[in-house]
């Protein structure tokens, strides 16, 4: 069934303040288009929300059983964590198993995505390093997937570092999507992102959420991948996030992950499905209304107590005085 693109609508004062156009669509593990709103097959960069599919590869070919990964630094490779200092020394950790440094990352440094992570480092007269980075996990990885490629690390963010390409091979199994074609641009931590449609990336997703048509390995690899990221939320995103908040009510049925600019998928084994969307104009406030509306609208949340989702279905803006001056709604 397919409908029109969905709205998100911000109030202010009793009127519509502004408003976010949504695409989004769910997939069975069995290629099916459940339901859709929007153009699902226009090009969509996915960003960070397929970082599960860019981990696979090391762990089919064996990698966190090679390096002795605990459950929590597998989850950390699917990440874009706040940066907060229980990331930062799994991050570590994760190093010191794979006889690397932070100087082997080609991610670059930011500050925290916590603020208040942020402020504790500062006081503490430090900057950040690459650690920091939202997405060293996913780099640690990398690097652990070079090792078991048998070739350097140098330059492994190259779309033609055999790092990438054996990434770019799993995922274009997975989305079942030819990459060659796809434009494809260094992401914010400088390793390849394709294009796909959202079609695609949820498509993906639903085999990840139930691999049963895949082969013996791969099937192994998601349901390793699926139980960290579940039973590791904190490391997934950390303090105050809605990746990490869900997962964490929803009691390990649903892998949740953010990508920029308003990307979002959601991986259901129970119900065999995925969920994919993409805000029109990168807003994930929107993207997070949305997702919450979908997982209402698939029947996933009907056990968890209304006072406890309300506050997602229904985000209330307040200001600097903590005076309500609005709210964030979607209703399909």
């Amino acid at each position: 069934m397919q409908h029109a693109p969905l709205s998100v609508q911000v109030t202010r004062g009793g009127i519509v303040e502004s408003e976010h156009n949504i695409k989004a669509v769910i997939v069975s593990s069995t290629g099916k288009i459940v339901e859709s709103w929007g153009d699902v097959d226009a090009l969509v960069y996915p960003r960070s929300a397929i970082k599960a599919m860019q981990a696979l590869a090391f762990i089919e070919m064996g990698g966190a059983e090679r390096f002795g990964f605990s459950s929590d630094e597998i989850s950390i490779c699917c990440a874009s964590h706040n940066g907060e200092p229980e990331h930062v020394a799994t991050v570590q950790s994760m190093l010191d198993k794979l006889a690397s440094s932070e100087t082997d990352f080609e991610c670059g440094c930011h500050w925290p995505m916590c603020a208040e992570a942020g402020y504790v480092l500062a006081g503490e007269g430090k900057e950040p390093n690459q650690l920091h980075n939202n997405c060293s996990g996913k780099h640690a990885g990398m690097l652990g997937l070079a090792n078991l490629l048998g070739v350097s690390s140098e330059g492994y963010i190259g779309i033609d570092h055999p790092v990438q390409q054996k990434i770019a091979d799993t995922m274009a199994d997975m989305c079942e999507y030819d990459y060659n074609t796809a434009p494809w641009s260094p992401d914010g931590c400088s390793a390849p992102t394709w294009a796909m449609p959202l079609t695609n990336l949820a498509l993906a997703f639903a085999k990840f959420a139930s691999p049963d048509s895949l082969s013996k390995e791969r099937q192994k690899a998601c349901k390793t991948l699926y139980d960290a990221v579940v039973e590791n939320p904190f490391m997934v995103a950390g303090t105050a996030r809605y990746c990490t908040d869900m997962m964490s009510i929803l009691q390990k049925r649903v892998f949740l992950k953010v990508g920029a600019e308003g990307v979002y998928i959601a991986a259901i084994p129970e119900l065999k499905l995925a969920i994919a969307l993409k805000c029109a104009d990168g807003a994930v406030r929107a993207a997070e209304s949305v997702m919450t509306a979908l997982l209402d609208h698939v029947g996933i949340t009907t056990f968890v107590a209304d006072n406890i989702m309300q506050k997602y279905r229904s985000v209330t803006l307040k200001n600097w005085e903590k005076r309500k001056t609005g709210a964030i709604v979607c209703e399909l």
